[in-house]
């Protein structure tokens, strides 16, 4: 007998979106080198921090899974979505247990915006679609301590925050020839948040 394929959930809806990814850049050595308990207790640290500053820019963490964190905004929040990805690696780099332990945190993000279906999935909203995978893609392809953006997001930035044109990327299930943009802070600093969330 065939098996049945579960139905949508009834609270799924389409919404136009900005995802955020974040991931820590050598998760696998520090694993390898720290005691497990330790180890435990800095990804605690980390996503926990992650979260209240996607938060404090308006944004939600859809899930987190070891060393990734998953951020939804609403598309007209794209710039907070976007500082919100480039503050990231500031607040990495300060976790106080990070400094006890005596290793640097560095991260990759990646911010990709597009149309995706939300819903709860054991009662936990997520998000699916493709701006969530390439978000992913960008994500690894950006330089340890970068941020990788998509032609969408750039088209809604403000003055506050620059970016550069990166050569055509080959992204796995999108191509040879993927658009991907380097985000950045402006030579002054100018729209940076200082709040202390760690």
């Amino acid at each position: 007998m065939p098996k049945l394929l579960p139905l949508p959930s009834a609270s799924a809806e389409t919404s136009t979106a900005c995802l955020v990814l974040v991931d820590l850049v050598a998760s696998t050595a520090l694993a390898q080198t720290l005691p497990l308990p330790h180890y435990m207790a800095l990804m605690s640290e980390f996503v926990q921090v992650m979260v209240l500053s996607f938060e404090a820019r308006g944004g939600q963490v859809l899930q987190h899974q070891g060393d990734a964190v998953l951020g939804y905004w609403e598309a007209d929040q794209t710039v907070q979505a976007s500082r919100a990805a480039l503050e990231s690696h500031d607040r990495a780099g300060r976790l106080g247990l990070a400094g006890l332990l005596g290793v640097r945190l560095q991260l990759r993000a990646g911010v990709a915006s597009g149309e995706v279906l939300t819903g709860m999935v054991a009662g936990q909203r997520s998000a699916y679609g493709l701006p969530v995978n390439y978000a992913r893609r960008l994500c690894d392809g950006a330089q340890p301590g970068g941020t990788l953006a998509c032609c969408r997001v750039v088209r809604e930035l403000s003055a506050q925050l620059s970016w550069k044109a990166r050569p055509p990327q080959e992204f796995q299930g999108f191509g040879t020839d993927c658009e991907a943009f380097e985000l950045g802070w402006p030579t002054d600093g100018a729209g940076q948040m200082h709040m202390k969330v760690d």
